[in-house]
């Protein structure tokens, strides 16, 4: 279907309580709306989680399923409130007290891509973004929705693994314990969104692969996180970014010279953390 706004890659065999979701690596740009961008077609996607959803591709072979947007951030972000309009985009939006993502131009139909270069002249019908929400918020979610229910039925628990990249100034001036400067950064939203063991070894799994990790700083998860992570209820979401200018560049967003390595490294942490609560239900079940 042309207009499917997800893409889903399933196991053959399933074997993994781990979900992961790739919502920003989206690439289908609109025509109706490049042409309406004041933005140049590389600046328009500059807000794109470019080639996520490549470098996660092969976790449906560890028993997993992988969640893609395709779609993109700038169209309709799927890792916010669908009803976090920007009144300064959207005609008749609510004006009442902003939180800082949304003053930022960074709504569920955002104003504005990275660096702050706005995407429109103008503002946009209160309709045609709620037109998005219906044809690309939703079912995304519904379908996340139902596939972290039948994971939990199925293993007594979901973990969801939620897949983003980062530009490298956003780390510029953070280091770890170690004094480097962090090449992925899990959230949990301060303990909040997962049980700090999955956390732990997720960041174990990443390490494991020569990546610098960091937890929490400067990202501990948006949305997607905080609506999803509920662990006393046997569902936790951590999300998972990674330093864009280790495999691509960052203006053209050309894969680069190490965008294999960097794909091989991912999968092997992605097959070990796929592995994550089978051990435990294996001990359980003897």
């Amino acid at each position: 279907m042309d207009n499917a706004p997800f893409t889903l890659s399933t196991p053959v065999d399933w074997t993994s309580p781990v979900v992961f979701s790739s919502p920003h690596s989206g690439a289908r740009y609109p025509d109706m709306f490049v042409r309406r961008s004041v933005l140049s077609a590389t600046v328009l996607r500059s807000s794109e989680d470019a080639h996520v959803d490549a470098l996660f591709d092969a976790v449906p072979q560890f028993g997993a399923h992988l969640l893609s947007a395709v779609f993109p951030r700038a169209w309709v972000d799927l890792n916010r409130r669908q009803d976090e309009f920007d009144p300064a985009l959207i005609e008749g939006a609510p004006r009442g007290v902003l939180n800082p993502r949304v003053a930022s131009g960074l709504g569920v139909i955002p104003r504005v891509v990275s660096g702050g270069r706005a995407i429109y002249r103008g503002k946009i019908s209160r309709q045609e973004a709620q037109s998005r929400i219906e044809a690309v918020w939703r079912p995304y979610h519904a379908r996340l929705d139902a596939l972290l229910g039948q994971t939990r039925v199925r293993f007594g628990e979901a973990i969801l693994v939620d897949c983003h990249s980062m530009p490298r100034e956003a780390v510029a001036n953070v280091r770890t314990k170690s004094g480097r400067r962090p090449e992925i950064v899990v959230g949990d939203r301060y303990g909040a969104s997962a049980a700090n063991e999955y956390v732990t070894q997720i960041e174990v799994a990443f390490r494991r692969q020569g990546f610098e990790v960091a937890r929490n700083t400067p990202f501990a998860g948006a949305y997607i996180a905080q609506h999803y992570g509920r662990p006393m209820d046997g569902q936790h979401a951590v999300q998972v970014e990674i330093d864009r200018a280790l495999y691509m560049n960052e203006v053209t967003l050309e894969r680069s010279v190490h965008f294999n390595a960097v794909a091989e490294a991912i999968s092997a942490a992605a097959m070990e953390i796929a592995d994550i609560g089978q051990q435990k239900r294996a001990l359980a079940a003897e």
